[in-house]
Order: C-alpha cells, then structure tokens, then sequence
C-alpha cells in the first residue's frame, strides 16, 4: 500500500478499526499533492469533538482506586493517542515533498501510536468501559492542523504535547502501581518508554531545521504562535531525567522548567513601584536617590510572589535562570515575565497583541500611569479611574491625615471603650511649626513625653522625625518647616509603648471588602519596619498578658471589633471608586497609666505591603507552620560576618535549606527572594519554622 492511501484512510475514514489499521508493506513511491487540513479527522458519531472550546476536563484524580475514575483518565489519553495517529496521518498528506527519511519517521511514529491506541481500548474494555463512550475534545487537532511546515509539526506534537507526556505517563504509571493497577502501569511505562523515542526524534529534524544562530530554546520559543506556549510541554511533577534521555540540552531543560504564561486566562499585569508615598509628596518631579534606586531594583521581583502562574510581571531586567529554578524547586510556580526597555514595554512586546484582565501595580501612583498606558486598549474590565479622578478621590486615602481623621470619626461613632485609644493618642494635622508646637504642649499634659511628626506621605517608618528629647533643635524645626512647605501640612501625635504591631490585610473589591489575613509586625525602637511575621492564629505567639486583652470578654472581641472598622470606612473607601489591595496598620500599647490599649489605626496603606506579601508566601507554608518575612539592609550586611548578600544566602541555603512536604509546601527553611547574586542593597527571606523563637537566629 503507498503511504498516502494509508494516510487518507486513517484521516477521512469514520471507522475506528480502519484508523487503526496499518498493513505491513508500505511503499512512498507517490506522495502526490498536499491537501489543506480539514476542520476535523472524520469519525463515527460516537468520537467526534465536543463543543467545548477545544477542550474537556481532565478527570479529578480524588478516588483514583475507583474504575470510574481510572476509565476517564485512560479515556482521555485514549483519544490523545487517537489524534496523534490522525495529525501524523495528516502532516503526510499536507507536506509530500518533505524529506523520504522525515516521512519513514513519521510513518514508524504513527504505528506505535495505532498500538497504544489499541491498547488502551483494551485496557477500557478490561474496566467495562467503551472507546466513545465519555466526550472527547480536539484540542490537539486545533492547534497542530494549521501547520504551515514540517517544522511546525515537530514544534508543536513532538516538542510540545509529547514532551509533555513525558510527564503524564510517568506520573500515571507511579500513580497507578500505587493503587495496585499494575495493568495500567505497565501500559503508561510503555507509552513513556515511546514517548522519549517519539520526542527525540522531533527533537533531531527540529534541529535540522531550525536557525543555527538560535539556541534550542530561542528557536522553540520563536516557532510557537499564541495561543500555543512552552507551557504546553510540561507537566508537574516535571520530568528533567526523561528530557535528559530525549538529548535536550540543560538550557532548554531549565529554562522550560522555569517557564510560565497563561494558558487561556487573561493575566493581570505586575509591577514594583514602592515609592508611590514619595511621587505623591513631592509630585512629578521626585527623583529616586541612589538607595532608593537599588532597593527597587533587588526588590522588583516581589510581585511574582503574589500573583498566580498565569499572570505577567514587568521588570527592567530578565531575571537569572538559577535564581528562577531555587524558586520553582521551592514549591513555587512562577509567573511570566516580561523585560521592559528603558521602563517601557518594547514595541514587539507580545502583551501588546494580547487581552489583559486587570493592572497590579504595588500602588497607584505617577510613575506608573505611562507604563500601563498602551495596554489599556486590551483591558477586558473598566480601565482604571483617569488620572485627574484618582488625584482628586483616590490620593487622599494615602494620607495619614485620612486615616487619623478615620481613626476620629470611627471612635466618635462608636463611643470610647476602656480598651481602645484614648482621644490624644489620634494624630492631629498642624500647618504651622507653632501649631506643632502647641500640640507637644497638649501632650505633655496628658503625660506623653515623646512625639512624632509624619509626614503625611511617608511610608515603612520613614519620613518621620522623632521628637525625644526635652527641647526642639533647630534642625528639628527645619526639618517641619521643610515637610510644611512641600505638602502643605503635617501629623503629630504621641509616641506609644507599642506591645504588638499588628496588620490586617484586606482586599477592595467591586462588592465589598473582604478580610484576607492578619499579619504581626516587627518594628525597631524607632519604629522602622524590620519585617512581618506570618502566625497561623492572631493569637499564637502573643504573651499570655496580650492573648487575655486580645480576647478578654469573647474569644472574638478584636475580630468584631474590626469588622465594625471595616463597615465604617466602606462608604469613603467605595465612594473613592478606589480598588485593591489594603492594610489597617494597628497598635497594642501600655498607656502612661500602664493599662493596655488598642489603637485600631495607626495607618491605612491603599496598596500591596509587605504584610500581604508575607500572607501570600504563607500560602506555601506547611499546615500550622509560621512564616517570617525580613529585608536585610546594607547595614545589617555590614553587622554580619559575610562579605556580600550572596555569600550570606549560600550560608542560609547551607545551614537551613527549603524541606517541602509531600503536597511541595515549606516546612521549614529561609527562602531568599531576590537573587542573591545581584542584590546590592537588599535582601528579602522568607523563613518557616514551627518554633517561632527561630527566627530572628535563622537570619
């Protein structure tokens, strides 16, 4: 039989048995003339596509002991058999002038996948199921059909959907044995041992063909189409020793490994912008200083711990393929990202051409209002307010003036409790030195002897001068004029016996605010953030003093009480037209008296903090086990005994490496979240531990 009417059997015949059919002399003596794909493979009624978008679920594999299940997984992979004998029958017909040894190839590929195809049939007949008798898709065909060339065929079946079977089938396999299906273990083992053949031999041709001044990995990536990815071709648990075999190359291994992008959902779209306070103080024209510029740019990986795997993140500069892989191994599945030119997307930027979901920045602010802005256009939700709207609704929400006068209007609402803040512990505004001064005046009297003037942007303990000594300096005293000057106004208040800082992390949303977590927060003597800890309950970790005012009267005496917090800032919050992430920095203190209290607001932060960082790596915690959160700072590098940030993190990786559980979540471990190798003002590490007191010596 010549080749090509073997082809056109298996591809327009409806009947399975002839699909399946493959006669032992096959000659290539008359390829003809190439054909165009059809819309679908023909089929009996029963193995036609679905209406479903392409695609159909993938069974869950809770009960996989059960035959129902075990039937719709074999099922599945029974059709992806089924359509890889069709698309190499089709790849055939549409390329007859391709080289007679590519075509001998594919010709040797197409009966083993006539085998497994009819071996699985035989495994669901042993379970009482028939071939057709649940859905199937034609994902598969959707995406490969429209080849344009031979290499186009290699990039997509063999490069992707049958590398990704490297990962199925022996994930399958060890799934089966586990449960005592030894039948279908041994037929997944078989489907894996033909797959590294199948892949392999993809893998050569692609060679072949592809742009010798490109890497394995650039040429893959550039013979792609959206929506078609290199996330395609994998798995997790993700097979590296099977890609091995195969003959890819570490390159491409790693750089697959690490590689993320969305397979259908529109991404929302990342990026670091910590000094949003300070565009907001000083206006346009704020120039980030030299330490200021370092820390953005070790930190600007950050989000990628808050998004999911299908969302973008913007940097300036294309992370290192080691630092990515320590993240994945951690337990973490990455984001895509994207390196911007000069802070700007480049032109041929992909995200240009594609839908966008939703802006992530770390806040709302000047400096990102460009960069976002030729991707409005591809926004499938309401763009975000115009800029003149935000300055004018939204701004005022970073003020801590805003949130001193919540504070008053919430406790004034409410009536005084005996546990809360009494009335001079809220922040007043003063316009003037001498306005100030009087309100130190005010304070001594109610016998607060230190102060502190905030700028009202001010942001993480910064751009705030304390006031503990008996007098003013002049220094003091330019230094208010200074901040009066630039925005008009400052905050002045007492200086608290703070016991417990504390963060509740919420989430504005086009329905309401919702309670995402609560966080602790580790400040130093002069109320400079040093990091946030992370504790499966509010109260863990708390003195038992602290854990009988934090619950004194009700188990849930704080929780309602902020709940309370909550209901009252909604109305300004929702009429600000402001959405997103939110954090109530609060305070438990000794009041001069010695009696504790609670200061429910100490700050509201209208964006993405360190605190909803912290909660977000906690979601990669082992059940019950803490997390905390700490940057490192040139200083402490100065205190410590390594000569780089690099060489301290070898020592954390040496002395308390990552353990995962059995489900990839962190038992214990410092995590650092920057790279190492290149940070040179700071150092971000997430450290897990049952036993809190580890963690300041972990670090």
């Amino acid at each position: 039989m010549e080749l090509r009417e073997l082809a056109e059997r298996i591809l327009f015949s409806p009947e399975l048995s002839v699909k399946l059919d493959c006669p032992s002399k096959i000659t290539d003596s008359h390829p003809g003339v190439s054909i165009e794909a059809p819309n679908a493979p023909h089929r009996n009624v029963q193995l036609q596509f679905t209406e479903n978008k392409g695609k159909s679920a993938f069974p869950a594999l809770h009960h996989l002991e059960k035959d129902s299940t075990r039937a719709r997984i074999l099922h599945y992979f029974t059709n992806h058999e089924l359509l890889a004998t069709e698309l190499m029958a089709l790849v055939l017909l549409k390329f007859p002038e391709a080289p007679k040894a590519f075509r001998r190839g594919v010709l040797k590929t197409l009966k083993d996948e006539q085998e497994h195809t009819r071996i699985y049939i035989k495994r669901l007949s042993d379970i009482g199921v028939e071939f057709g008798q649940y859905h199937v898709n034609g994902y598969f065909w959707k995406m490969i059909a429209p080849m344009r060339t031979p290499m186009d065929y290699v990039s997509r079946l063999s490069l992707t959907f049958e590398q990704a079977n490297l990962d199925f089938s022996k994930f399958f396999a060890g799934q089966f044995g586990k449960i005592g299906d030894m039948d279908s273990k041994k037929l997944l083992e078989r489907i894996y041992r033909d797959e590294i053949g199948h892949v392999g031999y993809g893998l050569k041709w692609f060679r072949k063909w592809k742009n010798p001044e490109l890497s394995d990995w650039e040429a893959y990536q550039a013979q792609l189409e959206f929506p078609l990815s290199p996330r395609r071709a994998k798995a997790e648990p993700f097979n590296q020793e099977g890609r091995k075999r195969v003959g890819l190359d570490s390159e491409f291994i790693h750089k697959l490994y690490v590689y993320s992008k969305s397979k259908g959902r529109t991404p929302g779209i990342y990026t670091f912008n910590p000094f949003a306070e300070q565009y907001m103080a000083t206006g346009p024209g704020f120039t980030p200083n030299k330490r200021q510029i370092g820390f953005k740019k070790d930190l600007e990986i950050l989000p990628a711990f808050l998004c999911r795997a299908d969302d973008v993140v913007l940097l300036n500069e294309e992370p290192r393929l080691e630092y990515l892989v320590s993240i994945k191994k951690a337990g973490f599945d990455l984001p895509q990202f994207e390196t911007l030119k000069q802070g700007r997307l480049e032109k041929t930027s992909e995200l240009l051409k594609r839908k966008v979901g939703s802006f992530k920045p770390w806040a709302w602010s000047s400096d990102v209002w460009s960069l976002f802005t030729p991707l409005i256009g591809k926004l499938t939700t309401s763009p975000p307010v115009k800029a003149k709207v935000w300055e004018e609704n939204i701004l005022p929400l970073f003020g801590k003036d805003w949130s001193a006068s919540q504070l008053q209007q919430f406790l004034d609402h409410h009536g005084w409790q005996d546990w809360h803040c009494s009335p001079d512990t809220v922040g007043k505004v003063a316009t003037s030195t001498d306005q100030v001064l009087q309100r130190i005046e005010v304070l001594r009297h109610a016998h607060f002897h230190r102060h502190v003037v905030k700028s009202v942007f001010g942001s993480a303990g910064g751009n705030m001068l304390r006031l503990w000594e008996p007098e003013i300096s002049d220094r003091q005293l330019a230094w208010i004029n200074n901040v009066i000057e630039r925005e008009g106004k400052v905050i002045i208040e007492p200086w608290l016996d703070r016991l417990c800082d504390f963060s509740l992390q919420l989430e504005v949303e086009p329905g309401g605010i919702r309670i995402v977590d609560w966080t602790h927060l580790k400040v130093d003597a002069r109320g400079q953030y040093k990091g946030t800890l992370w504790l499966p309950t509010f109260s863990r970790g708390l003195s038992a003093r602290l854990a009988r005012f934090a619950h004194e009267g009700s188990p849930d005496r704080m929780t309602r009480m902020f709940q309370d917090l909550i209901k009252f800032i909604k109305p300004a919050v929702e009429k600000s037209g402001f959405v997103g992430p939110l954090g109530i920095d609060a305070a438990i203190y000794s009041d001069p008296n010695g009696q504790i209290r609670l200061k429910p607001i100490i700050e509201i932060n209208p964006r993405f903090t360190m605190g909803r960082l912290a909660v977000e790596l906690s979601r990669h915690n082992a059940p019950g086990c803490p997390g905390y959160l700490r940057l490192l700072s040139t200083p402490d590098l100065k205190r410590s005994t390594f000569h780089s940030f690099n060489e301290w993190a070898q020592n954390l990786n040496d002395k308390y490496p990552v353990r995962l559980d059995s489900h990839r979540r962190i038992e214990t471990g410092s995590l650092v979240l920057n790279d190492p190798a290149s940070a040179e003002g700071c150092l971000a590490i997430w450290t897990v531990s049952q036993n809190i007191s580890d963690f300041e010596t972990l670090v």
